[in-house]
């Protein structure tokens, strides 16, 4: 398998087609022009949306057994009247493709175009975001409120009467206290998961928590409105 240090493009599969090629032929191209300047020993491939159930994630990746400088038109002569078919790119040539034993997904989703990451963080991703090192949205949440002089408590735990729950981020002053739940669609987005969540609502409004859930959509494109909302409950309650 080699190095577990070792750095992987992550490249995007256009087609079904792209993926027989590199399945069946074990070679990959990159618009010359695209192709970043980092040295990489291996290439994962991101399947997109238009491949339909198994797409938005990775299953694939190889390592680099050679890399050719030709034209697209020689990698693909029955697309001589494509726009770029003598535009140049790079032949990557594949040794050892393997399925990787749980797919990288796009969860929330996020765009993906060439990157970099390395053959350790590939095979113990869960989701993009992992695979790039971006932060728990808890964590990105916490900064946000740290940066507007909020501080906020961790996995802050809540039990009365044999019930006992985890907030994922919880606000306190003197005279209120709270509760930030950070919202991903997996795992929030069934419908047993809906009810226990108004479960926990209830639960803590009546010990008398303020509840703000934040979508991961949100909290990843929106924090700015995220932490304005926290914020102007903030306010409303008196917390500093």
């Amino acid at each position: 398998m080699g190095r577990i240090g070792q750095n992987v493009l992550v490249g995007v599969l256009k087609s079904r087609r792209d993926l027989y090629i590199v399945l069946k032929k074990h070679w990959y191209r990159v618009p010359a022009a695209c192709l970043p300047g980092r040295k990489f020993e291996y290439v994962a491939f991101y399947q997109p949306a238009s491949f339909g159930r198994s797409g938005k994630r990775i299953e694939y990746y190889a390592r680099v057994s050679s890399k050719v400088r030709v034209k697209r038109i020689d990698l693909l002569p029955k697309e001589s009247s494509h726009p770029r078919a003598r535009e140049e790119y790079y032949k990557i040539g594949l040794a050892g493709i393997r399925k990787l034993p749980r797919a990288v997904k796009n969860v929330i989703p996020r765009r993906v175009s060439f990157g970099y990451t390395t053959l350790k963080t590939l095979l113990s991703a869960r989701n993009i975001l992992e695979l790039y090192g971006v932060p728990p949205t808890e964590q990105i949440v916490e900064r946000g409120l740290n940066r507007a002089g909020i501080k906020a408590v961790r996995e802050f735990r809540v039990s009365k009467d044999g019930r006992k729950y985890r907030i994922d981020l919880a606000v306190f002053s003197e005279n209120a206290k709270i509760a930030i739940e950070c919202d991903n669609i997996k795992a929030h987005g069934s419908k047993a998961q809906i009810k226990k969540d108004k479960a926990k609502d209830s639960f803590l409004r009546r010990q008398g928590w303020k509840v703000i859930r934040l979508k991961e959509r949100d909290i990843m494109e929106k924090l700015d409105k995220c932490i304005m909302k926290i914020k102007k409950a903030s306010r409303r309650t008196g917390v500093k």
